[in-house]
């Protein structure tokens, strides 16, 4: 088994995400315009829906608010 293999196991066992539906989304960031805010409700949402949870209207304009102003830390540790 490859490392990436192992990784997706790894995370697919803790998540329930397939492997398919990470590299779908991977895909989804990687081709669309990050600064479009249909695009980015279109990945919240099927983001929320992997997670099993619920995104209200609100949260979502704030996350895409956030996201358009470039005010996600992209350093994992400001995220915590």
């Amino acid at each position: 088994m490859e490392i990436n293999d192992e990784l997706f196991s790894k995370v697919e066992k803790k998540t329930n995400v397939s492997k398919e539906a990470i590299i779908n989304i991977a895909s989804k960031l990687n081709e669309g315009n990050m600064k479009d805010p249909e695009t980015l409700s279109n990945v919240i949402q099927e983001l929320a829906a992997l997670a099993g949870r619920d995104v209200s209207k609100e949260k979502e304009e704030k996350i895409i608010d956030l996201i358009l102003a470039d005010k996600v830390p992209t350093n994992v540790d400001k995220l915590f």
